[in-house]
């Protein structure tokens, strides 16, 4: 799943065909409890589930799953030179960087020549309105390029989580510095049969402003 609209990888085949993912090594980026890579080895695939969280693969380990898990920093990948055919990331890893063209490098340099990359963050222009589903989320309450990080802190003053904006523009330019090719950018719309409300995403919200932008990349 790519986001909160619903839009999956067997409708969307950002990847590819899913027939076609058989056999081929894929490295989910981010990867939290590994829900992707557990897909991808149900079509035939040979994934690796990489975050740097501990207790997230801690949580993919209990969920079960015959695939490597592996602790690390996406902005350092654990592996050689043009190990992997794929690599995806579904609102994982680059929203939490300040420098996310140095994972798009490291992305690049694992993955085989025509190697395909998929990230999915969260839509740039939500960053200009209230994190609220309903009507009082639908007012402009910020610049769109403000680019100042979102930060909690705990008790003791130390960043608990941090989250930082980019613009659709950053986004662009961050791809094309890490000497990828853009085949694609994706902002799924909200589907009439999702009712669900999460966070800050409903099916108001969904209908008027998007809450996803997918990019779709490629390695020459």
């Amino acid at each position: 799943m790519w986001g909160p609209e619903g839009l999956d990888e067997i409708e969307a085949e950002l990847l590819g065909p899913p027939e076609d993912l058989k056999g081929k090594d894929v490295l989910e980026i981010g990867a939290g409890a590994a829900q992707c890579s557990r897909w991808l080895a149900a079509q035939g695939a040979r994934p690796v589930a990489l975050d740097l969280s501990h207790r997230q693969l801690q949580h993919a380990l209990r969920i079960g799953g015959s695939f490597p898990l592996v602790c690390a920093d996406a902005g350092d990948l654990p592996f050689a030179d043009a190990s992997f055919d794929l690599a995806c990331s579904a609102y994982g890893a680059l929203p939490f960087v300040a420098d996310p063209v140095r994972v798009l490098r490291e992305v690049r340099r694992v993955l085989r020549p025509g190697g395909r990359f998929v990230f999915s963050v969260t839509h740039p222009i939500r960053w200009a309105f209230p994190d609220e589903p309903g009507p009082e989320g639908l007012s402009v309450s910020g610049s769109y390029f403000d680019r100042t990080p979102y930060v909690e802190q705990d008790e003791a003053g130390r960043a608990v989580y941090v989250e930082h904006h980019r613009t659709i523009g950053d986004r662009v330019r961050d791809v094309v510095a890490a000497d990828f090719r853009l085949v694609d950018l994706v902002e799924p719309e909200w589907p009439a049969w999702n009712s669900a409300q999460w966070g800050g995403w409903s099916p108001l919200r969904g209908g008027l402003i998007p809450g996803t932008a997918i990019f779709v990349c490629e390695r020459e």
